[in-house]
């Protein structure tokens, strides 16, 4: 035998279409499924960890989770503690600092510019910058950097930092005083390092001059433009670029936690790098975000871009992984845009589906909030079927067969009751429920099984059958899967 019918076994689960079962659990019971320990370990055991005990493990206080489903947000909810010294508990309007995925949203607001004819996304940033020159050298005698190499990082900037912001006692640079390296600057100048478009090198800096040059072609500071232009037509009402934030938003803002969960002095840090850095928000807002991107692409939202304008955002620009603001990857069977984001003391994760209508946002309060954001975007996904966690579609030899349902007595299925081994890692589970079997892959939606025979039974979701083995004396021994042309057998167990 080979591992090929196991994956094509897997894909049992993962087939159901959206009218199947696992779409009518209800938000309650998707986050009771990923909130409890899971039935499986998963990668370093942290499946074993209930959400409290995961956060425990990782010193994170408080999670803001947002969970999208056909284009809407079917659950959103905040766990743990906001700050740990007034011990403000985390709800779904308590603001987080988004860190990098601030510049996604950021290059939504260059978009509006382009669509509104200010300048291209092709045009020589030199063109459309007023208060500050970048001096491209010898690197773009033949490509200038333009607005869409800054904000898919394939601009030939080199900066080799990250923002690691202000304290909020501590005086604040000008954006231009950060793109010289200015000694009021915490971070190095952004200078060329190779040719626009030669290979995609992140660079934070390049989001700046970006910034700094949507203000100059706005004639306007930058947190105004995309409040008016992105966040209220969206309706992201908890959110802001103002920096530092404003003391009636502050009043319901997390603060910042280290690696173990303990204060870190100032409650967080300033930055002035708005549109790489600045974004202050609620996981619902992002999640608004995230399907206004979804729904302009398949045009049944224009609140801020078109149709054809908003697909910058979901192709990459032919060097590296992003297209404008996002990173853009396949996993699994799907296509999905992204953006992680890491703050003094905030770490937030941003993934959705470019066609499915699905998508998540996880923002944490503390260093390692990385961890926990990974191990609960896993669970989201495994429990709602995403096809991120598809394998190749078995395939097919011909055409499906006709089949017809024969009935048997609950006598005669009981026989077919229990656990089926097919390896090590995964086993299948036979039921009888209400005068019919059912078979649940670990890990994956219990799928009604259909009899055409004593001992054969087949799935209207998917083309598969099941039959069971016996062994001399007529108890069953086993069974085995027939999908896409394999089989895979599983020994009976319990």
């Amino acid at each position: 035998m080979t591992s090929r019918p196991i994956m094509a076994l897997l894909l049992l689960g993962l087939a159901v279409p959206a009218t199947s079962a696992a779409q009518a659990r209800t938000a309650a019971g998707y986050m009771a499924a990923i909130e409890g320990a899971q039935s499986e370990a998963g990668p370093n055991g942290l499946g074993e960890l209930t959400i409290d005990s995961l956060m425990k493990r990782f010193n994170v206080p408080g999670v803001s989770a947002a969970v999208i489903r056909d284009f809407e947000i079917h659950w959103a909810k905040g766990y743990g503690i906001a700050d740990v010294e007034t011990g403000a508990a985390v709800d779904v309007e308590t603001m987080f600092q988004a860190a990098s995925i601030s510049k996604p949203v950021a290059a939504m607001g260059v978009l509006r510019a382009v669509q509104d004819g200010l300048f291209t996304l092709d045009d020589d940033i030199n063109d459309i910058l007023e208060s500050w020159t970048l001096d491209g050298g010898r690197f773009t005698a033949e490509r200038p950097v333009t607005p869409r190499s800054l904000t898919s990082h394939t601009s030939g900037l080199g900066d080799g930092f990250g923002f690691p912001g202000y304290d909020p006692s501590d005086p604040v640079p000008t954006v231009v005083q950060i793109l010289d390296g200015h000694e009021s600057s915490n971070v190095g100048r952004v200078f060329m390092e190779r040719a626009p478009m030669s290979l995609m090198e992140y660079s934070g800096g390049g989001v700046v001059v970006m910034q700094l040059a949507l203000s100059d072609a706005r004639d306007r500071p930058f947190a105004d433009i995309l409040r008016d232009d992105v966040l209220l037509p969206i309706g992201m009402t908890n959110s802001t670029y103002e920096q530092p934030l404003p003391a009636h938003r502050n009043r319901n803002a997390a603060r910042a936690h280290d690696r173990e969960g303990r204060a870190r002095g100032a409650k967080w840090h300033v930055y002035p790098e708005l549109a790489a850095a600045g974004l202050w928000t609620t996981a619902s807002d992002l999640a608004r975000f995230v399907i206004e991107v979804q729904k302009s692409a398949i045009g049944e939202s224009n609140r801020v871009l078109s149709r054809a304008v908003v697909q910058e955002m979901l192709s990459p620009v032919g060097v590296g992984d992003f297209a404008v603001g996002f990173t853009i990857s396949k996993i699994g069977q799907g296509w999905y845009f992204s953006h992680g984001g890491s703050n003094w003391g905030f770490r937030a994760t941003l993934l959705a589906h470019k066609a499915k209508g699905y998508g998540l946002v996880i923002m944490t309060n503390a260093d390692q909030g990385g961890a926990v954001a990974a191990e609960l975007s896993r669970r989201i996904q495994l429990a709602y079927e995403w096809d991120s966690m598809a394998g190749p579609a078995p395939r097919g030899y011909a055409p499906p067969v006709e089949r017809t349902e024969i009935e048997f007595g609950e006598e005669v299925l009981r026989a077919y009751v229990g656990e089926y081994e097919a390896s090590p890692e995964l086993t299948i589970v036979v039921t009888l429920e209400d005068g019919r079997l059912h078979a649940q892959p670990t890990g994956q939606t219990k799928l009604p099984l259909f009899a055409e025979a004593e001992d054969r039974f087949f799935l209207r979701t998917v083309n598969a059958q099941v039959s069971f083995t016996r062994n001399e004396a007529g108890e069953v021994t086993g069974l085995v899967i027939h999908q896409g042309g394999s089989q895979q057998l599983a020994r009976k167990v319990r």
